[in-house]
């Protein structure tokens, strides 16, 4: 068992559990030794990603998904009880020098202390707050679905959804030269919000045409359907939303064919086949935390929870509807 180097006790930790449809629970374990290639992490804050993390603690992952949809580091199994998460930002109690005591991101649960592989601790930029670094895998997310849409300088992109992936792919794109980008969401109160991270926001009804690319991401079958109506002739349609087990309606008539729209999915579980080649999971998750020195992005975390209050307040956080964006919890 790990034990304190001050006075050499076995070191318990408490975690997070999702153990039934809508019930969150605070378990505590005793950590295992590490090895010489494992770290020691205090976890800082660690970020909810509420829309997969909703499905999970619904119970909505579908049995075919079990295996795909399984954390990096994570504990039980679907569909209950599960120790999810992957957003976890601390700093490094013990492990090898190079990390001994440096601020670390990990793909780890909600838990806090807890052992991982050093290979899976990445070293914070220094001028990456600890608090901000948690957005570091849904930023990882949108960096490879802008890879995916071959989207360039100067093109006119729709994001529809103004969730937090939707956000930092509509911030990505907003720094390509020339880029003319929108935001499309039915919540108004995301314009001010588009306008401080330097792209335009329009409502449904006002959503541009003739796109070169249109990224989804509002998990909507109406948020599809305009995602694919902004299309312009051969344009690609990005679908990032994640469904669980269910299935929504694609409306593929109309111009659909005419228009010659590709429609593609992306999902961060593989680097893009455009860098494959060249860039590992590692290599993608240092740019993703070195895009994130913007002090602007912390507009997107919204709500701060003590990691005593979590069991009691992310069943409301990760209610459907729920306003808010990035949760974060502070341990």
């Amino acid at each position: 068992m790990t034990t304190s180097q001050a006075t050499g006790k076995p070191l318990v930790a408490r975690a997070l559990w999702y153990v039934s449809p809508g019930v969150v629970e605070q378990r505590s374990e005793t950590l295992p030794p590490p090895g010489p290639l494992e770290v020691v992490v205090r976890t800082e804050f660690s970020g909810v990603s509420r829309g997969t993390e909703r499905l999970v603690l619904s119970g909505s992952i579908g049995p075919s998904e079990w295996e795909r949809m399984r954390a990096p580091l994570q504990g039980g199994a679907f569909p209950f009880p599960v120790k999810y998460g992957y957003c976890a930002a601390g700093r490094v109690e013990q492990g090898p020098d190079d990390l001994h005591g440096k601020r670390v991101f990990v793909l780890h649960p909600h838990q806090d202390l807890f052992v991982a592989p050093a290979a899976m601790a990445v070293p914070l930029p220094d001028d990456v707050s600890t608090r901000r670094a948690t957005l570091a895998a849904n930023m990882e997310t949108a960096l490879n679905a802008l890879w995916d849409s071959g989207a360039g300088p100067a093109d006119r992109i729709a994001v529809v959804g103004g969730g937090i992936v939707g956000l930092l792919v509509a911030y990505l794109a907003a720094h390509l030269p020339g880029a003319e980008v929108t935001l499309i969401d039915v919540a108004a109160e995301r314009a001010a919000l588009a306008a401080e991270l330097g792209f335009a926001f329009a409502a449904p009804a006002d959503a541009p045409h003739d796109c070169d690319v249109a990224f989804h991401t509002s998990v909507t079958a109406p948020g599809l359907a305009t995602a694919i109506a902004c299309g312009g002739l051969e344009a690609t349609i990005i679908e990032l939303s994640w469904y669980g087990g269910g299935t929504i309606p694609a409306p593929l008539g109309d111009a659909f064919h005419s228009r010659r729209l590709k429609l593609i999915s992306s999902q961060v579980g593989h680097v893009s086949p455009s860098r494959r080649p060249r860039w590992n999971y590692r290599r993608r998750m240092q740019a993703a935390l070195g895009l994130l020195r913007d002090p602007a992005l912390d507009a997107l975390l919204t709500e701060e929870i003590a990691f005593d209050e979590a069991p009691a307040r992310l069943p409301g956080l990760l209610s459907p509807g729920a306003p808010g964006l990035a949760p974060v919890i502070r341990y």
